[in-house]
């Protein structure tokens, strides 16, 4: 029987893997003859809040989807206003996003009016309870928030647990993060250096994303400047993503250990329609976060049939296999090199690109809209 969703978070005109996240699930309920449409920010973080250089996307806007831009953070006239908006077309889902306690005030009183109408089941995927970066008021925002829902499902196994100290009897259930699959086609890598601009003779790892402290660029660039790694004299590393925080500590590591013509810079916002080029140019994706719950740069890695190398960090090391679809290893430079060193000198890449064609398969939006329903079956009306 087909319903009614709306899901509440970012979307375009907004930009980042939140927004598309959102987008692809919304596609994948309408595959499913749902009736879906994404209710996004009029305004989500006010300009002297926000890291990076724009929260707007440079992409065309979606002709399939319907998204309505509503939302406004700290206006609180304005959650009223959204609220009753929802409440009155009675969908059988709302679907939250929530990943920041800032948020709590905001998506908290638009979840309390909504689910005034007595039929509409409330839920959230919750990419973070606990926030990587701590600031005051997060804890008093984020019960707010997850006491105003019916239901979760949380992208990391660490998350679910971090949910049962604020919210333990609610239902609640842990499905990974599904594939990103609409970056594009994988391409031969000498095809995606020419288009970068790279010399296709030379080998590439690949840190992508946003930078932020704790996903340990650092960590990384000490890593990169193992005397092993040194004597490799092809491979350079890809810094693909746009610093949300200074650079300086960044170039000062790069100038110490003279990491110059072993480093490409690509740090402003890689857009969708790049980031299969990307992807397709990189022998290894490294991701060497310091702390973290999950992270869509696996699922576009595994779309891509790309070996990983992640840290034994909050939930990361649930999705990659170590030994199998790349490694695992500690937050620490030397665990990484060893691991960047063992890839180039093993000749494990084919072996672990057959493992990732296999592992991945697991990483369906359908499962992901199954365990959305098999939660929203738990609440009553």
């Amino acid at each position: 029987m087909s319903k009614k969703v709306v899901m509440i978070g970012p979307a375009y005109p907004l930009r980042g893997g939140l927004a598309t996240f959102n987008e692809r699930l919304a596609r994948a309920f309408i595959t499913a003859g749902d009736e879906a449409e994404i209710v996004t920010f009029s305004l989500q973080y006010p300009d002297f809040l926000f890291p990076g250089q724009t929260q707007f996307s440079s992409d065309p806007a979606p002709k399939d989807l319907k998204i309505e831009a509503l939302v406004n953070s700290v206006n609180p006239l304005n959650w009223l206003k959204t609220g009753l908006h929802i409440k009155k077309q009675k969908p059988d889902i709302v679907i939250f996003r929530f990943w920041l306690p800032f948020m709590g005030p905001a998506l908290g009183t638009i979840a309390r009016i909504i689910s005034g109408n007595k039929h509409t089941k409330i839920l959230a995927i919750t990419d973070n309870v606990i926030p990587h970066e701590k600031r005051p008021g997060d804890w008093i925002f984020t019960k707010y928030f997850l006491s105003a829902c019916h239901g979760f499902i949380t992208l990391s196994r660490s998350v679910l647990e971090d949910l049962k100290e604020f919210v333990p009897q609610k239902p609640a259930v842990y499905h990974p993060h599904p594939l990103y699959d609409n970056f594009g086609e994988s391409q031969p890598k000498t095809v995606a250096k020419t288009a970068l601009k790279l010399d296709p003779e030379t080998n590439y790892l690949l840190f992508f994303g946003f930078i932020r402290a704790y996903k340990g660029l650092d960590l990384l660039l000490e890593a990169f400047a193992d005397e092993r790694l040194v004597k490799l004299k092809n491979v350079k590393l890809i810094i693909a993503g746009e610093y949300y925080e200074d650079a300086e500590p960044y170039e000062k590591l790069i100038k110490k250990y003279d990491l110059e013509n072993r480093i490409v810079r690509a740090t402003d916002f890689i857009p969708n329609s790049q980031v299969a080029t990307y992807f397709n140019a990189a022998d290894l994706i490294v991701q060497p976060y310091k702390n973290a719950t999950q992270s869509g740069v696996s699922q576009i890695a595994y779309h891509f049939d790309k070996p990983m190398l992640v840290t034994d960090v909050g939930g990361l090391a649930e999705l990659i296999p170590d030994g199998k679809v790349g490694y695992v290893t500690q937050p620490n430079p030397k665990a990484i090199a060893d691991a960047i060193f063992d890839f180039y000198t093993s000749g494990k890449e084919a072996y672990f690109i057959e493992q990732v064609k296999f592992y991945k398969q697991q990483f369906s939006w359908q499962a992901m809209i199954e365990a959305i329903e098999e939660v929203a079956e738990k609440i009553p009306r």
